[in-house]
Order: C-alpha cells, then structure tokens, then sequence
C-alpha cells in the first residue's frame, strides 16, 4: 500500500492535497519530514534499522521519526522540509513497539558509533556535522546557550 503524504505551501501551510510519498511534487508543494532523535541520560541516541523491503534507504540504520514540539532545526530541500526534534528520556528498549513492515531493530548508538556506521555504510549517510549539532541540542540545549567563542564540535 502507498504511502499518502499531505502536501504543504512553501510557508508550510497545509493545501488540503496529498501526494503518494513515491511521486514527484507539483511545482509549489511540498513535503515534510520529521525525525525524532531521542537521547538517553548517557547521551546515546535511539536508532533503528528500517525494513530490507522499505522503498529509501532499506536495511540501513537511520534516526527515529514522529514528535509533537517545535523543530531543534529544520533542513530545507527542494520539494520539502526536513525537520529534526531532539527528545532526552531513558526509554527501555523493551517498551518499544516496532511496526515490522517499516522497522527490524532498535538499539541505542553513541555518536562515535553512529559515525563509524556511516563510514561502513550501514547508517544513512547524513552529514557528520549535522550529527554534532543534534548531538548537542539533545538537553533542549540551543547555539544560544554556547559561551562566547564556543562552537558546537564536530
């Protein structure tokens, strides 16, 4: 079954369309993506490997997605924003719930860990610099928390 996505305005206002996620956007629409880091007090980041049948990415092991707050960076693309939340909860493994058809495992990743699986390519190939910074958010912490002539590190 096709995944249905609604379509939004380039202020991020809903249109009332939806689009298949697999298809091309209209000139003027676009779609948004969001994505959960959730951290444990240890500063490990929740990751899970997506489905061997999934269409984008399958088999490899990716950030989680789904929140309800305000976007710690948003990461704009051609037809869509790329949303990312960053949550800090010491969740059990053994409470998680998988939905099969998009996830096989879970596990909890240190950011080393993370950036070595994308250098053997079993991790989505974001950026490590991006890593750094949702990293860094994790506690709700902003740039604007940083002290003068601190920067986040990569």
């Amino acid at each position: 079954m096709a995944e249905i996505i609604d379509l939004y305005t380039v202020d991020r206002e809903l249109t009332g369309k939806t689009a298949r996620r697999d298809e091309p956007l209209d000139p003027g629409t676009y779609r948004m993506v969001i994505h959960v880091c959730i951290f444990n007090r240890k500063g490990e980041m929740l990751i899970q490997k997506r489905a061997d049948d999934i269409v984008r990415w399958p088999s490899y092991w990716d950030i989680s997605i789904g929140s309800d707050r305000r976007p710690a960076l948003t990461v704009n693309f051609n037809d869509g924003f790329d949303d990312f939340y960053t949550v800090e909860t010491d969740l059990s493994l053994d409470d998680l719930h998988l939905q099969a058809e998009e996830v096989v495992d879970a596990r909890w990743a240190s950011r080393e860990d993370i950036e070595a699986m994308i250098d053997d390519g079993s991790f989505i190939p974001y950026q490590k610099g991006l890593l750094g910074y949702l990293f860094f958010t994790r506690g709700g912490k902003s740039t604007w928390d940083l002290a003068d002539g601190e920067t986040v590190k990569e």
